[in-house]
C-alpha cells in the first residue's frame, strides 16, 4: 500500500492539408466506427469507479429563462470537483495508482485515451505535438520547429491544436499571420520564445468553447495573442517593450504560466522579477520576489478572499516555502511573508515543481533517499491545508509533467 501524508512579422505555418478542408472539418475524428467502440468499452468502466451520489437538486430560476445544462453541469462540478487522474508529458500519460480515490478511473482512461497524440497531423514527420497545459480534460499541444524563409534567415514556427485524448477529436488553431505581427512591430526573425495556453472560461455558457493565449517576446518586448474557437481566429491582447515593465535588462525565458484571480503570472528565468498581465485590463506590470529566487520555481495560487500566495523551491532537494503577498494601500506597495514550511515524507527529498496548479492543488515530484531506490513519485499539496498525497509513480524522465482533471467535454 502507498502511504497517504496529513512556464512572427513572417511566420509561415506549413501543414499537410489544404485549406478547404481544415475549414471544413475543423473537428475530426480519425475513424468514428473504433472511437464510438472505445466509447462503448470506456464509458462503463468509469462509470463504475464513480460512487453513487445524489442527484443535484432542481435548478431555480426567476422565470427570465430556463435552467440550461450549462447550469447544471456547472453546479455538479461545484458539488463534485473533477478527479486527479494521473500526470501527462511528451513521454505519455502517468494514471493514478491505489490508494488514491480516482486510481480506478485512471486505469481506465489510461487504457482508452491516447496521449501519445498521434491522432494530431503533424506539421512534418520529423515533429511531434507535446503538451503544454491541460484545462477541463483537453490538452493544448505545441509543436516548435525552425525553418528557413527564403532569405536563408531562420524563422520559429509555433503549431497548435487543442484535442481530447479520450474521443481523439482534434481542432487545429491557425496561424498567427504576418500582419498580425506587422501590427506590433514584430518580425518573426526577432523572436526569442514563445509558448501558449489556456484561458480559464470561467462561467461560459457553452462548455465546448475554449480559448487560448499565446505569448512571445524578443529582445526588447514581449506580446500577448488570443484565440477563441468562436471566432476561430487570433486577436493582439497587448504587447510592451521591456523597459515599459521595469525589465531593462534582456529577457532570457519566462517560466511557465498560471492564471490567479483572473490575471496571468510568469517568473521572469534568472531574476527575482515575476510578470503580471491582468486580463480585465490587458496591463502588464512586474513584481519583485523574496531574496535569491533567481534560480528558484514558483507557483502562484489564490489562497482565498482573492488574495495571492506563491509555493517556491530555491533548489532540488530544498523545502517548499509557502509566502503570502501582503499589500500595502496599493497594488505596487507590497511584500512578501513566508508562512510555512513544507517537506516530503522522510524517505523522499523534493525535486521540483509539476507545470501548473489546477483544482487547488499543486504539484511535487519527489526521489527517494536510499541509493538503491527505483522510483521517484509524484505528490499532490492542497492549498489550504497543507496536506501532501501520493498520487503515482513517476516512470518518465521528464522535469516537465502536467496533472490531468476530469474528462473533456464534447468538442
Amino acid at each position: 500500500m502507498l502511504p497517504t501524508y496529513s512556464s512572427m512579422g513572417n511566420l509561415k505555418f506549413k501543414w499537410l492539408w489544404g485549406p478547404q478542408i481544415f475549414h471544413s472539418l475543423q473537428l475530426r475524428t480519425p475513424n468514428p466506427s473504433a472511437t464510438a467502440s472505445r466509447a462503448g468499452r470506456i464509458l462503463p468502466c468509469l462509470e463504475a469507479t464513480v460512487p453513487e451520489r445524489t442527484p443535484p437538486a432542481p435548478v431555480l430560476t426567476s422565470g427570465l429563462r430556463a435552467a440550461s445544462p450549462a447550469d447544471h453541469a456547472r453546479r455538479h462540478r461545484s458539488i463534485h470537483p473533477p478527479q486527479l487522474l494521473g500526470f501527462i508529458s511528451s513521454a505519455g500519460f502517468q494514471p493514478a495508482e491505489a490508494p488514491h480515490p480516482s486510481a480506478a478511473a485512471a486505469r481506465a482512461v489510461a487504457r482508452a485515451a491516447d496521449f501519445s497524440f498521434d491522432f494530431v497531423p503533424r506539421p512534418t514527420s520529423l515533429n511531434h505535438w507535446h503538451p503544454c497545459d491541460v484545462r477541463d480534460g483537453r490538452v493544448l499541444v505545441d509543436c516548435r520547429r525552425f525553418t528557413e524563409d527564403d532569405d536563408r534567415k531562420e524563422r520559429l514556427s509555433l503549431d497548435l491544436a487543442v484535442c481530447d485524448p479520450l474521443s481523439r477529436r482534434y481542432r487545429l488553431l491557425p496561424p498567427i499571420t504576418d500582419d498580425l505581427l506587422a501590427s506590433v512591430e514584430l518580425q518573426n526573425q526577432d523572436m526569442f520564445n514563445s509558448c501558449a495556453s489556456f484561458i480559464p472560461s470561467g462561467d461560459s455558457e457553452d462548455e465546448t468553447s475554449f480559448r487560448v493565449m499565446c505569448w512571445m517576446h524578443s529582445k526588447t518586448k514581449v506580446v500577448v495573442f488570443l484565440f477563441s474557437s468562436g471566432s476561430d481566429h487570433w486577436t493582439v491582447g497587448t504587447s510592451a517593450n521591456w523597459d515599459d515593465v521595469g525589465l531593462h535588462e534582456e529577457v532570457d525565458s519566462l517560466g511557465s504560466c498560471q492564471c490567479v484571480y483572473g490575471c496571468f503570472y510568469w517568473k521572469v528565468n534568472y531574476t527575482n522579477k515575476l510578470l503580471k498581465l491582468d486580463m480585465n485590463t490587458m496591463e502588464l506590470s512586474t513584481y519583485d520576489l523574496p531574496p535569491d529566487h533567481e534560480d528558484g520555481d514558483i507557483v502562484i495560487v489564490e489562497s482565498g478572499e482573492s488574495k495571492v500566495a506563491m509555493f517556491s523551491q530555491l533548489g532540488a532537494g530544498t523545502p517548499v516555502r509557502s509566502y503570502n503577498l501582503l499589500q500595502n494601500g496599493t497594488e505596487k506597495s507590497h511584500e512578501w511573508h513566508m508562512k510555512s514550511t513544507i517537506t516530503l515524507p522522510d524517505q523522499y527529498t523534493s525535486e521540483f515543481y509539476i507545470n501548473g496548479l489546477a483544482e487547488a492543488y499543486i504539484f511535487l515530484a519527489g526521489t527517494q533517499k536510499e541509493q538503491d531506490a527505483v522510483h521517484s513519485a509524484f505528490f499532490s499539496l492542497e492549498i489550504k491545508s497543507l496536506k501532501i498525497e501520493r498520487v503515482s509513480r513517476k516512470t518518465f524522465p521528464f522535469r516537465y509533467a502536467l496533472p490531468y482533471f476530469g474528462y473533456p467535454p464534447c468538442m
